[in-house]
């Protein structure tokens, strides 16, 4: 039986990972974050139970994300205190950031695990890749910090929903430079050989 990941949309793909955070803050621009944040929790569970349920694969980021926003998210209803709630960028960031951190420790890149089949790199791609992400989570971690602590709620709320997937988008652009230098050469399979 096969059991790679069944194909999706694309646009269905970035509705389950972005519909929960659009949700999340139409609800705030109506409510409050406390209301926001019990919505949030129960579609994040629903979007990972749907990807499951299309692809019969469940993306460890994913996942942990959503572990991540069960336990925060219950923390601030339970304690009636947002500050969970916004650390929890800062939580995941760094998670990720140690997470590929100690993969390169140990001389692993973690995200050529998760992506290597969809992205072939050299090794030294993956290698500087990974390393450019690891920072990348790190100062996203810190930004959020920066932001909740210094800024209103409604525009914390307003950066998480756009701000920060706007700039990681431009990020992951600014990376195919590297991508093009790094990718596998195979001139002499695909025909370049002179022929004679």
């Amino acid at each position: 039986m096969d059991s790679s990941p069944r194909p999706i949309s694309p646009f269905l793909k970035i509705a389950l990972e972005f519909g929960p955070l659009v949700l999340f803050f139409v609800v705030y621009q109506r409510t409050d974050i406390f209301t926001a944040t019990a919505v949030f929790i129960p579609v994040i569970l629903g979007a990972l139970a749907a990807s499951w349920a299309l692809t019969r694969d469940l993306p460890r980021m994913a996942v942990v994300t959503a572990v991540v926003v069960v336990v925060f998210g219950g923390l601030t209803l339970w304690l009636k205190d947002a500050t969970f709630i916004k650390m929890k960028p800062t939580i995941i960031n760094c998670l990720f950031a140690f997470a590929l951190g100690f993969g390169l420790w140990r001389g692993r890149s973690y995200l050529r695990d998760l992506m290597g089949a969809a992205l072939p790199l050299t090794d030294r791609g993956w290698t500087v890749l990974t390393q450019r992400w690891a920072l990348w989570f790190l100062f996203a971690a810190a930004l959020n910090e920066a932001i909740w602590r210094t800024q209103t709620e409604e525009f914390w709320v307003t950066f998480k929903t756009f701000g920060s997937p706007a700039m990681t988008f431009l990020f992951m652009m600014a990376q195919m430079p590297l991508l093009k230098r790094h990718a596998p050469v195979e001139t002499a399979e695909t025909g370049d050989r002179p022929e004679g």
